[in-house]
């Protein structure tokens, strides 16, 4: 969340922002809601000073045996208008801050501005395979047996999965490799949080009230299953001041996620390039302002390691400020060639949200004991999610005999094989 007072004093560097993420915030309305209530906190306040005065003239009469009852009258009515012009305020004031949830973060200066044409890729490792006997991953899985879409169709409809035998134990030895890396190679510390969480919480990493229609809520307690584990940690912090020692902070956490994918029909709908519950290991920072951008790049890197590792080559893109998501301010995607579909696939957007999310949450930080409070920096990257790693396994390790050959990292964790195989 922008501050009120940076966004009344750069309005237009906020409506350029605006414009370049695509975004339909209502900026003018922000402008008159926010006048309107300084103007109305403007009366109150006089008020409110009214009504002191007329206090402290009451005592005074009375300490003289003087009839009071004329200015106690005239008191209460002032004391009356306070009362409507708070009522008013507190309804201007949800008002307003509607508004300002729809405003979206302003784009890092060096973000390329434009629409996904404009991505601009950074760097690449390895080559593409073009594999002359490359198979999409739905019909390799099938033909191995660790892919049942028509089990999970039944069962929930289009957009889910079901893995089975070694497709489940390959995503198992997945996940607890990339923890692993994280925890004991890049010094993250784990964290195990809620799958289900409060709108408060949606809305402080910035889901709320944007993407609503594609997540999923309970209709009882009124509670949201997490998109990705970034909202349960980020929101670890929420309503806190961390002290001077206890930033910088890294978080490493595995978690399902939940996705509508409204608006997306027909869009990636084969196998498991898209689907509405998928597992993802997701790493979380927060960092000095001065430190973050470091801070990024080092947690692309921490997010390459693993496709280095998987021996599945891969480029790092930045993305436009058109294809930014509506809380960041720079995001790199690292994206994986799949031979089987011909296509990159997204296996992990790398983000700092500058202090936009710590704004919206309230999570604070001293520099120094005694220091006044300031928003620390959040960042977030997936340290990988699942299924489209899968994919590119199973299409880029594909044989000429039709087995998959297991990358060397995973074997120790799929009992020392080198091979799935039917």
């Amino acid at each position: 969340m922008l501050d009120r007072r940076f966004i009344r004093e750069n309005l237009e560097l906020v409506g350029e922002a605006i414009a370049a993420k695509r975004e339909s915030a209502d900026l003018d309305r922000f402008v008159e809601l926010d006048r309107r209530r300084r103007e109305l906190l403007g009366e109150i306040e006089t008020l409110k000073a009214r009504r002191n005065q007329a206090s402290a003239a009451i005592g005074e009469a009375k300490k003289r045996g003087e009839d009071a009852q004329e200015a106690i009258a005239a008191m209460r009515e002032v004391s009356s208008q306070i009362k409507e012009g708070d009522e008013r305020l507190a309804e201007l004031e949800a008002e307003l801050l509607q508004e300002q949830l729809r405003i979206p973060n302003l784009p890092d200066p060096d973000v390329p501005r434009g629409g996904e044409e404009e991505n601009e890729i950074v760097r690449s490792w390895g080559e593409p395979r073009h594999l002359e006997y490359a198979r999409p991953h739905w019909e390799i899985g099938e033909s191995l047996g660790l892919l049942d879409l028509e089990a999970a169709s039944r069962m929930s409809g289009s957009g889910f999965t079901v893995l089975k035998g070694d497709g489940a134990r390959l995503e198992r030895a997945l996940i607890n490799w990339f923890l692993d890396v994280h925890v004991e190679g890049q010094g993250y510390v784990e964290v195990n949080a809620p799958y289900l969480v409060r709108s408060e919480a949606v809305q402080g990493t910035g889901q709320l009230p944007k993407l609503a229609d594609d997540m999923y809520r309970t209709t009882t307690d009124g509670l949201w299953l997490i998109p990705t584990a970034e909202v349960s940690v980020t929101n670890l912090h929420r309503e806190t001041i961390l002290g001077p020692d206890e930033i910088p902070r890294r978080y490493v956490s595995f978690s399902p996620c939940f996705r509508r994918e409204a608006g997306s029909a027909g869009k990636d709908t084969r196998g498991m390039l898209r689907v509405h519950q998928f597992h993802k290991v997701e790493m979380v920072r927060f960092a000095r302002p001065q430190d973050s951008e470091k801070e990024l790049e080092e947690l692309v890197n921490d997010a390459a390691v693993l496709l280095e590792g998987l021996e599945l080559p891969y480029r790092v893109v930045k993305l436009a400020s058109g294809d930014l998501s509506f809380a960041a301010a720079k995001c790199y995607d690292l994206e994986v060639y799949s031979p089987g579909v011909d296509a990159w696939l997204e296996v992990s957007s790398c983000s700092n949200f500058r202090d936009f999310q710590a704004r919206r949450a309230n999570i604070r930080w001293r520099a120094e004991k005694g220091s006044k409070p300031i928003h620390p920096h959040t960042l977030n990257g997936s340290g990988l999610a699942l299924p489209r790693v899968l994919v590119a396994i199973l299409e880029n390790h594909l044989t000429g005999t039709g087995k998959v050959r297991i990358p060397e990292v995973l074997r120790p964790y799929m009992g020392g094989r080198e091979y799935i195989h039917s």
